[in-house]
């Protein structure tokens, strides 16, 4: 891996992803100096006393003079707003990266707002993460041996490609490429399905559990199932503590794929149910026996 350095890095959006990108690059000396943009100015001093970035920009235009590198660590549903007010502040040679959960979105609005900078346009996604945010949730250590997938454009240039993988390399990420429209089936089924379960989840017992339904004897309220939930409900709503404001945002994004994804979930749904309704037990180990099976392979590697 070629030893890149960065002489100006600019991180739009100083939280968990790009806090910890900015971690990792300067922990692996890939960074001389970065400057960070954001809308609190609580978490921004937070970073900064962090070690994250060195500087807090005062506007975008001083912010973004000399750089080498931006990366947008915003809500997809910031992109285009975001992009239209960097687009006249680029130097022809700076690099443009992202970290959105969606890509065919994202790449959209480059499309439109960085129409004069595709060449050095290089949209990614990191697949890590918490459920926690902001610059005190920040890591150098997040990325590493995570999946970091580029869906580089017919525009993006081999120079700035090569850039951002050797910058992503650094950080300790498994690198792969993919269009953007892959990527974005794949984790409307791996990612973004999971996320809308476990809100919808923690929806469905805090407020729609049928308490008072005239269909049940008697009212269980939300605290009572909560106190007798145990660990496998806490692992799986863990994700539910996500952001609101960027699930959202990336819901609405892929919401074309999430909708396919969510049909055919409820398919699966109401077969189990189907399988409930005829006291089909041998259908049902059977069906709970395979997901086992599948499980335990990708676990161990043998998909």
């Amino acid at each position: 891996m070629a030893n890149v350095v960065i002489n100006k890095l600019v991180i739009i959006g100083v939280g968990l992803i790009g806090g910890s990108f900015a971690l990792a690059l300067r922990k692996a000396g890939r960074v001389s100096h970065i400057t960070g943009v954001g809308r609190s100015r609580e978490n921004m001093e937070r970073a900064r006393d962090l070690g994250a970035i060195d500087e807090i920009a005062s506007d975008l235009s001083s912010a973004l003079k000399d750089a080498d590198v931006v990366f947008l660590a915003i809500p997809v549903g910031q992109t285009g707003q975001t992009m239209t007010q960097i687009a006249p502040h680029l130097r022809p040679g700076t690099i443009v990266t992202d970290a959105g959960s969606t890509k065919q979105n994202v790449i959209s609005a480059a499309r439109v707002h960085l129409a004069e900078h595709l060449h050095n346009f290089v949209p990614g996604h990191p697949v890590a993460g918490a459920e926690l945010s902001g610059a005190s949730a920040a890591s150098p250590e997040l990325f590493r041996d995570k999946n970091l997938v580029l869906t580089p454009i017919d525009e993006t240039s081999e120079t700035a490609l090569k850039r951002v993988t050797e910058l992503w390399q650094a950080c300790g990420a498994q690198v792969s490429q993919m269009s953007a429209r892959r990527h974005d089936k794949i984790l409307a089924a791996v990612s973004h399905l999971p996320h809308v379960l476990a809100f919808t989840l923690m929806s469905y017992i805090c407020c729609g559990n049928g308490t008072g339904d005239p269909m049940h004897d008697e009212e269980i309220i939300p605290s009572e199932l909560l106190r007798f939930a145990g660990s496998g409900f806490r692992d799986f709503t863990r994700i539910a503590g996500s952001s609101p404001e960027m699930w959202r945002d990336i819901c609405l994004g892929n919401r074309e794929e999430l909708c396919k994804q969510i049909d055919v979930y409820q398919r699966e749904l109401t077969a189990l149910r189907e399988m409930l309704v005829n006291d089909d037990g041998k259908a049902l180990e059977k069906t709970f026996a395979e997901s086992r099976e599948w499980r335990k392979q990708w676990l161990e590697g043998t998909p």
